[in-house]
Protein backbone atom coordinates (compact mmCIF):
# COMPACT_ATOMS: atom_id res chain seq x y z
CA UNK A 1 0.00 0.00 0.00
CA UNK A 2 1.82 3.19 -1.19
CA UNK A 3 0.21 6.66 0.74
CA UNK A 4 1.15 9.74 -0.21
CA UNK A 5 0.06 13.26 -0.05
CA UNK A 6 -0.15 16.22 -2.42
CA UNK A 7 -0.35 20.16 -0.90
CA UNK A 8 -0.81 23.06 -3.04
CA UNK A 9 -1.84 26.77 -2.71
CA UNK A 10 -3.34 28.49 -5.11
CA UNK A 11 -4.55 32.10 -5.54
CA UNK A 12 -7.66 30.11 -6.72
CA UNK A 13 -11.15 30.89 -4.55
CA UNK A 14 -12.28 27.36 -2.40
CA UNK A 15 -15.55 27.53 -4.85
CA UNK A 16 -13.39 27.03 -8.17
CA UNK A 17 -10.63 25.07 -6.94
CA UNK A 18 -12.96 22.41 -5.78
CA UNK A 19 -14.79 22.49 -8.95
CA UNK A 20 -11.53 22.06 -10.96
CA UNK A 21 -10.38 19.42 -8.81
CA UNK A 22 -13.87 17.19 -8.33
CA UNK A 23 -14.88 17.57 -12.53
CA UNK A 24 -13.79 14.30 -12.88
CA UNK A 25 -13.92 14.30 -16.91
CA UNK A 26 -11.32 16.94 -16.82
CA UNK A 27 -8.60 14.25 -15.46
CA UNK A 28 -8.61 13.16 -18.82
CA UNK A 29 -6.48 16.15 -20.00
CA UNK A 30 -4.12 15.94 -17.30
CA UNK A 31 -2.94 12.53 -16.49
CA UNK A 32 -1.07 10.96 -19.02
CA UNK A 33 -2.54 7.98 -20.87
CA UNK A 34 -5.73 7.84 -18.86
CA UNK A 35 -9.37 8.94 -19.80
CA UNK A 36 -12.34 9.12 -17.32
CA UNK A 37 -15.69 8.52 -17.77
CA UNK A 38 -18.77 9.71 -15.36
CA UNK A 39 -20.55 6.10 -15.32
CA UNK A 40 -23.57 7.44 -12.40
CA UNK A 41 -23.96 10.45 -10.85
CA UNK A 42 -25.12 10.40 -7.23
CA UNK A 43 -26.93 13.39 -5.51
CA UNK A 44 -24.56 16.52 -4.48
CA UNK A 45 -22.01 14.22 -5.15
CA UNK A 46 -22.15 11.09 -3.16
CA UNK A 47 -22.98 8.23 -5.06
CA UNK A 48 -20.86 9.35 -8.26
CA UNK A 49 -19.31 6.52 -9.99
CA UNK A 50 -16.43 7.01 -12.70
CA UNK A 51 -14.05 4.88 -14.12
CA UNK A 52 -10.38 6.01 -15.10
CA UNK A 53 -8.82 3.92 -18.11
CA UNK A 54 -4.95 3.36 -18.23
CA UNK A 55 -3.58 2.37 -21.52
CA UNK A 56 -0.14 1.68 -22.00
CA UNK A 57 1.56 -0.23 -24.52
CA UNK A 58 -0.86 -2.21 -25.96
CA UNK A 59 -2.21 -3.07 -21.93
CA UNK A 60 -5.40 -1.66 -20.09
CA UNK A 61 -6.95 -1.83 -17.31
CA UNK A 62 -9.85 -0.16 -15.68
CA UNK A 63 -10.07 1.86 -11.88
CA UNK A 64 -13.81 2.31 -11.11
CA UNK A 65 -13.89 4.71 -8.43
CA UNK A 66 -17.26 5.87 -6.25
CA UNK A 67 -17.58 8.92 -4.24
CA UNK A 68 -18.85 8.08 -0.97
CA UNK A 69 -18.28 11.87 1.05
CA UNK A 70 -19.23 15.22 -0.44
CA UNK A 71 -19.14 18.52 1.44
CA UNK A 72 -17.99 21.52 -1.14
CA UNK A 73 -16.46 24.28 0.70
CA UNK A 74 -19.32 26.82 1.87
CA UNK A 75 -19.21 29.85 4.07
CA UNK A 76 -15.49 29.45 4.42
CA UNK A 77 -15.31 25.68 5.96
CA UNK A 78 -13.38 23.92 3.71
CA UNK A 79 -14.55 21.02 1.69
CA UNK A 80 -14.23 17.35 1.46
CA UNK A 81 -14.61 14.59 -0.56
CA UNK A 82 -13.80 10.87 -0.01
CA UNK A 83 -13.36 8.34 -3.18
CA UNK A 84 -13.10 4.58 -3.04
CA UNK A 85 -11.56 2.64 -5.20
CA UNK A 86 -13.16 -0.51 -6.56
CA UNK A 87 -11.11 -1.87 -9.09
CA UNK A 88 -9.97 -5.38 -9.82
CA UNK A 89 -6.35 -4.35 -10.19
CA UNK A 90 -6.53 -1.05 -8.11
CA UNK A 91 -7.86 -0.51 -5.04
CA UNK A 92 -7.34 2.09 -2.28
CA UNK A 93 -9.27 5.53 -1.72
CA UNK A 94 -8.57 8.85 -2.26
CA UNK A 95 -9.37 12.28 -0.42
CA UNK A 96 -9.71 15.94 -1.79
CA UNK A 97 -9.63 18.60 0.43
CA UNK A 98 -10.40 22.79 -0.17
CA UNK A 99 -10.15 25.25 2.28
CA UNK A 100 -9.93 28.84 1.92
CA UNK A 101 -6.64 30.30 2.60
CA UNK A 102 -6.01 34.45 2.59
CA UNK A 103 -7.18 35.49 -0.81
CA UNK A 104 -7.00 32.08 -2.01
CA UNK A 105 -7.09 28.20 -1.22
CA UNK A 106 -5.14 25.48 0.12
CA UNK A 107 -5.65 22.22 -2.02
CA UNK A 108 -4.43 18.84 -0.55
CA UNK A 109 -4.45 15.48 -2.33
CA UNK A 110 -4.38 12.28 -0.22
CA UNK A 111 -4.25 8.49 -1.18
CA UNK A 112 -3.54 5.53 -0.86
CA UNK A 113 -2.76 3.23 -3.23
CA UNK A 114 -2.86 -0.75 -3.85
CA UNK A 115 -1.91 -2.45 -6.91
CA UNK A 116 -3.26 -5.86 -6.32
CA UNK A 117 -0.71 -8.46 -5.94
CA UNK A 118 2.01 -6.65 -6.01
CA UNK A 119 4.74 -7.16 -3.44
CA UNK A 120 5.41 -4.86 -0.35
CA UNK A 121 8.94 -3.97 -1.53
CA UNK A 122 7.45 -2.17 -4.27
CA UNK A 123 5.40 0.27 -2.14
CA UNK A 124 8.01 3.15 -1.78
CA UNK A 125 8.50 3.26 -5.60
CA UNK A 126 4.67 3.11 -6.53
CA UNK A 127 4.37 6.46 -3.60
CA UNK A 128 7.54 7.98 -5.69
CA UNK A 129 5.72 7.72 -8.55
CA UNK A 130 2.49 8.53 -7.78
CA UNK A 131 2.67 11.30 -5.62
CA UNK A 132 4.80 13.25 -8.54
CA UNK A 133 1.87 12.18 -11.02
CA UNK A 134 -1.00 12.89 -9.48
CA UNK A 135 1.20 16.40 -8.57
CA UNK A 136 1.61 17.03 -11.85
CA UNK A 137 -2.22 16.53 -12.89
CA UNK A 138 -3.44 18.58 -9.24
CA UNK A 139 -0.65 21.37 -10.85
CA UNK A 140 -2.76 21.35 -14.19
CA UNK A 141 -6.05 20.97 -12.53
CA UNK A 142 -5.47 24.37 -10.96
CA UNK A 143 -4.39 25.77 -13.87
CA UNK A 144 -6.92 24.78 -16.58
CA UNK A 145 -9.98 26.73 -16.26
Amino acid sequence: MATFSVDRSTGLPADEAWRRLTGWERHSAVIPLTEVTVTARGEEGVGTAFNARTRFLGVAFDDPMEVVAWQPPRHGAPGRCRVEKRGRWVLGWNEIEVRPEGTGSRAVWREDLRLRWQPRWCDPVVGFVSRRLFGRAVDRLLATP
